[in-house]
């Protein structure tokens, strides 16, 4: 199997051409910094006409990288939700439209199940396995069972990890992308310098809340000389955050353990971790040390699969591919999509 994978759901533009044997033969990633930069933040009508602009270019691109031709394509796979619908929308018309002039099956890729599955892209990892999902948009834990099967045990009651990473950086002053230049802070910072909360710590559940901890910040900078922290204050504040993260992403996962081993009758099972957020490589070590006192392996994609790329979308396709399945043409796209539709 050979599909071409297109991701446009936030502000990265993506495609890549994947097989079944785990190769990537091309992957082109365009980020929009540059153009949502000077607001601090992703600007959703910006990041739909880029995706506009530059997607017809990067998918010629990738093809031509792989040394493939559109007759040789299993399918055509494009996220379809949930993300900023307008970029959404741009990136399933066009794989939509390829699928049909070429008579190639269409894949409606769920964001997250790419994510979900993106480990498994780089190594052979047998289902079921504990996911911990972290990324600007998203925090949950999740039971994956099987592609398509998924058990929701724990999400964010207000916001992601990752959009409190950005509004904490914003409010330092870091600049944008928040997430990295909040890591790089805190590397010369003292993460014992500041007493800032960890939300929902020593609660029973795996349920996860971070709007607390980004309002303490704010507290934290506004009680500063001028209401601004210095270089030093920063990286402090910066470390403090990232620790206090790290607390509760670690207490909230071991309650996921619980959890999943409960609902599946298993003693041990693999933690997968992915999204944004599993690039931060202090989050890394804190995981792992959780993983080995759980005596479980820990499976992170390489950072450039952490973070939005078209090779997850495609090998997701590849998942459903290998199952039989595939989408119509009238696929709608998502803002808003549960990989556990179940779920509350």
């Amino acid at each position: 199997m050979i599909i071409l994978g297109i991701e446009t759901s936030c502000d990265e533009t993506a495609a890549a051409v994947v097989d079944d044997s785990r190769r990537v033969r091309s992957e082109i990633v365009l980020s929009q910094l540059d153009e949502h930069r000077p607001y601090g933040g992703v600007v959703p009508e910006i990041a739909a006409r880029a995706h506009l602009e530059h997607l017809d270019r990067l998918v010629a691109r990738a093809m031509t990288e792989a040394q493939v031709g559109y007759a040789q394509l299993s399918a055509v796979a494009a996220t379809a939700g949930p993300g900023l619908i307008g970029g959404v929308i741009v990136g399933a018309t066009m794989a939509k439209s390829i699928a049909l002039v070429h008579g190639k099956p269409f894949l409606a890729v769920n964001h997250l199940e790419a994510h979900a599955l993106s480990a498994r892209l780089v190594e052979d990892i047998s289902f079921p396995y504990l996911l911990l999902l972290v990324s600007g948009g998203h925090c949950q834990l999740l039971a994956v069972e099987d592609v398509g099967r998924y058990a929701r045990l724990g999400t964010t009651m207000d916001d992601a990890a990752g959009e409190a990473f950005d509004k904490t950086a914003k409010l330092l002053g870091l600049g944008y992308p928040g997430g990295p230049a909040l890591e790089r802070a805190a590397s010369s910072g003292d993460p014992a310098r500041y007493a800032l909360p960890r939300p929902m710590l020593g609660r029973p559940g795996a349920d996860f809340s971070f709007s607390g901890l980004k309002t303490a910040v704010r507290h934290a900078v506004a009680a500063l000389p001028g209401g601004k922290a210095s270089p030093h204050q920063a990286a402090d504040l910066a470390a403090s955050f990232q620790a206090a993260v790290g607390d509760v992403l670690v207490d909230r996962t071991r309650n996921g353990f619980a959890l999943f081993r409960a609902r599946a009758g298993l003693a041990s099972v693999p933690l997968v971790v992915a999204g944004g957020v599993a690039a931060n490589t202090y989050l890394r070590r804190r995981l792992q040390a959780l993983a080995d006192a759980e005596g479980a392996r820990l499976h992170i994609p390489p950072q450039k699969y952490c973070t939005d790329n078209a090779a997850m979308v495609a090998w997701a396709g590849i998942e459903r591919l290998r199952l039989g399945q595939r989408d119509g043409l009238d696929f709608a796209p998502r803002p808003r999509w549960p990989l556990d539709p179940r779920a509350a």
